[in-house]
């Protein structure tokens, strides 16, 4: 992986001062291109040997381009407390550049597998795992309109420690060299062995490594240069290869939401002392001492006037307000979608011991994104899978997920609007697109059964509530929470 990097790369002064001018004018102006037009964003992951020049290659880098549209973070190998108490992508997801910007991330998602796999930290078992996960997020980047530079900065073990030995003999330099500097040298061939496996395995065509020879400045610099040139002025195509095969209706019309009985009720006497029951149970389950090593995400998706809201506001009646939130989920803003569609699903993680309710959620995408057309059918198609995976990477973190659809029939749907519109303290409820989104009811039936098909697993399974009743559907919904929490 790293035998021509190790070869003799020398640029001359005079060839780096001719090279400069140039590079540095058409570098701004792909910057500026990027800027104006925010449909994509470019992410550089850097990499690399210690003592390669990584960190002056990227302070030139910077003075060549406009810093102020520059986003660099320097990932430590440890994530933070915060980040201790989410899921492992999370610290990732937050430091991801808008569309219009670049971003610049020493060390990354790789960097700690790396050294992990090395030391003998994680199975061969973990490793693969772990990098066949890196290939999913980076594809998943790549799908939403973000190109992956990654640098890989090299020196061989005889450069390397003429490096560090140059570096602390100057008492101007030697504060560059560290004592991690020098044992990561003596374990040079392990982690050159694994860093060249886990290059192999992540190097992909839609976002691939290259390998940036360290030894000379000059030479570095310039094919720095041209690298972040070259995909800056480069437009990726989507990294799937074939268009999706389109998923046709059942052929006797008979989706899975018509076999739910919604024929259920309670009596109301039943209902106010079963309710008050439950809230207790709920309330002293969340502050046992088992729940601070976990969290609680409960989604809830289904028909306009279904009674969310009303769902939702019989579990935090039972919640301590300073532990939970309510998300309520609507179209994107315009900073939003300068992300991944999931980006601001992750900025609302639940720390251990809290609870996240979702009036509605990240399913929107293969919902009314989907009916709407305001995604393609290649977006949606590979949404179930992407949350599929952003689901088991909360799920690995201790929270633990519920998924709610709240089915009433196109009768009570109608008869619940006219009774909004008819009251006055509810008319608020109703709007245009509530009347638009039940002219599409076949449409969103569809869709409902893929998503809950596709994306209902053993770890965050899809419960359907009858909700006809409204009394039933509260009672339900209490006791499916319980039930998960052993209560």
């Amino acid at each position: 992986m790293f035998e021509s990097a190790e070869l003799e790369h020398i640029l001359s002064d005079e060839e780096y001062q001719q090279a400069v001018p140039k590079l540095r004018e058409a570098l701004l102006a792909a910057q500026y291109h990027l800027l104006d037009h925010q449909d994509r964003s470019l992410l550089i992951i850097v990499g690399g040997v210690e003592g390669a020049g990584k960190g002056d290659s990227i302070n030139v880098l910077s003075h060549w381009l406009d810093a102020r549209h520059l986003e660099v973070h320097a990932l430590p190998l440890q994530p933070s407390d915060e980040e201790c108490m989410r899921p492992e992508y999370y610290r990732y997801f937050r430091r991801l550049p808008p569309k219009g910007k670049i971003g610049i991330h020493f060390g990354s998602w790789h960097s700690q597998l790396i050294l992990d796999y090395a030391f003998h930290r994680i199975s061969r078992n973990r490793m693969d795992a772990a990098l066949a996960r890196v290939c999913e997020f980076e594809q998943m980047l790549v799908e939403e309109g973000w190109t992956l530079l990654k640098l890989w900065f090299h020196l061989s073990k005889k450069k390397q420690r003429v490096r560090l030995k140059t570096l602390s003999q100057s008492k101007q330099q030697r504060w560059r060299v560290s004592e991690r500097d020098w044992k990561l040298l003596k374990h040079y061939d392990r982690l050159a062995q694994v860093s060249s496996r886990a290059l192999r395995e992540t190097s992909t065509g839609y976002a691939p490594w290259h390998i940036i020879p360290g030894a000379d400045p000059n030479y570095r610099q310039i094919t720095l240069g041209r690298i972040v040139l070259s995909a800056l002025n480069h437009h990726p195509q989507s990294a799937s290869i074939a268009p999706p095969v389109t998923l046709l209706d059942p052929i006797d019309g008979y989706p899975l939401l018509r076999q739910v009985d919604l024929n259920h009720q309670v009596k109301s006497s039943e209902y106010r002392q079963t309710l008050e029951k439950y809230q207790g149970q709920l309330n002293l389950a969340l502050r046992n001492p088992s729940f601070q090593d976990q969290a609680l995400a409960l989604v809830f998706e289904g028909w306009d006037a279904a009674g969310k809201g009303g769902a939702i506001r019989r579990i935090t009646a039972a919640l301590d307000v300073r532990f939970y939130r309510v998300i309520s989920v609507a179209a994107p803003t315009e900073t939003e979608l300068r992300y991944p569609y999931l980006w601001r699903f992750w900025q609302q993680v639940p720390p251990v011991g809290h609870v996240a309710i979702f009036d509605r959620s990240w399913y929107g995408r293969v919902l009314v994104e989907r009916v709407e057309n305001l995604c393609s059918e290649a977006d949606w198609m590979r949404a179930y899978k992407e949350i599929n995976e952003f689901e088991e990477q909360w799920r690995e973190r201790g929270v633990v997920i519920l998924k709610f659809w709240l089915h009433i029939s196109p009768e009570e749907q109608l008869r619940r609007f006219k009774q909004r519109e008819e009251t006055g303290y509810k008319r608020y409820k109703i709007t245009p697109e509530d009347w638009r989104n039940r002219d599409k009811w076949p449409q969103y039936e569809h869709a409902v059964s893929d998503m809950i098909d596709r994306t209902s697993t053993e770890i965050a399974p899809w419960t359907i509530i009858a909700a006809e009743d409204k009394k039933y559907a509260r009672l339900k919904v209490l006791k499916t929470i319980l039930d998960r929490l052993n209560v």
